[in-house]
């Protein structure tokens, strides 16, 4: 949780690590004009959120023709492009989305999200990627796409980051993940502390087995948390608001930005800095502070970024 280690007593530092994603894996400039899709795009983007108090980046890569992809080169470009604007902590997604590269055949016929592109995902030079330790099927556009991750994938996964000395940032939609996945992995050693885990809420449109925003569901699945977890909370839609206000209360850090709502209000588009603005001014009012990129690091466990972390932008 958001707690310093510093002090005698482990008291709240106040700090709240406020993660912005811009564009995620499955938003259009159809759904909302202002998302950024290329990585110029998201880098100046990120900028703008970062200077508005975002200290962490949740970045989706996506193609020339706009459909979602994890080529490394593409991430290792958008990393370094956000690195020369800002110092603000990169985290970059391994499940992608449900289109574009990301999208195998069976030989059924059956679409599946294409698990070698999954681990490309991790050589983009990031400081962090999502370890998405579960299996469920996301339906969009008429579309059913399975993002299968056997425990034995999992577990690859969580490997491939430790050996490469990338932070996972464990994703969780429903309780069972917590209960059973995460929990599984970081005591098989996967994961030294403190845990990152991003709880997802209000994603249950899409994704199945995924669970609405409600204070008694958020609550549980903090109160299941691996113990010397750090948490972040995304929801989804209309909730988000209250949900992340309810997540600031337990103590837990907020993701906020178009990948988890195409709009700000009802009928209302908005660029993502406005997101950002909006939680920015909640947690003022609350009596806590946004945490610079520094401190979120700290918070996080994570060594001061090096120069050549992503390589070269151009």
């Amino acid at each position: 949780m958001n707690i310093d280690s510093d002090t005698e007593e482990g008291t709240m530092t106040g700090k709240v690590i406020v993660t912005i994603a811009p564009t995620g894996g499955f938003l259009t400039r159809a759904d909302n004009p202002y998302v950024p899709v290329q990585p110029e795009e998201i880098a100046e983007d990120v900028r703008r959120c970062h200077d508005a108090g975002a200290s962490m980046a949740a970045l989706h890569a996506r193609r020339p023709d706009g459909q979602a992809t994890c080529d490394a080169a593409t991430y290792r470009r958008i990393n370094a492009l956000v690195r020369e604007r800002c110092d603000i902590v990169i985290n970059n997604s391994t499940g992608g989305g449900v289109n574009g590269d990301m999208v195998a055949r069976t030989a059924d016929g059956r679409a599946v999200v294409d698990w070698e592109q999954r681990l490309r995902g991790l050589d983009g030079g990031a400081e962090t990627c999502t370890l998405d330790a579960f299996t469920a099927y996301a339906t969009g556009g008429g579309t059913e796409v399975l993002m299968d991750t056997p425990s034995s994938r999992a577990r690859e996964l969580a490997r491939l980051m430790r050996e490469k000395g990338i932070k996972p940032e464990w994703e969780a939609l429903n309780p069972a993940h917590l209960a059973q996945d995460v929990t599984t992995l970081i005591r098989e050693g996967f994961d030294d502390a403190p845990h990152l885990v991003n709880i997802v809420l209000g994603l249950h449109h899409v994704f199945q087995n995924a669970m609405p925003y409600s204070p008694r569901t958020l609550q549980y699945m903090v109160d299941l948390l691996p113990a010397g977890s750090v948490f972040s909370v995304s929801v989804a839609g209309p909730e988000q608001t209250r949900g992340l206000t309810h997540a600031l209360l337990l103590g837990g850090h907020v993701r906020v930005g178009l990948e988890d709502n195409a709009q700000y209000a009802p009928g209302r588009t908005a660029e993502n800095v406005r997101f950002v603005e909006r939680i920015v001014r909640i947690i003022g009012e609350l009596g806590l502070e946004p945490a610079t990129p520094a401190e979120a690091r700290k918070i996080l466990g994570l060594p001061a970024p090096s120069r050549d972390t992503a390589g070269e932008a151009a």
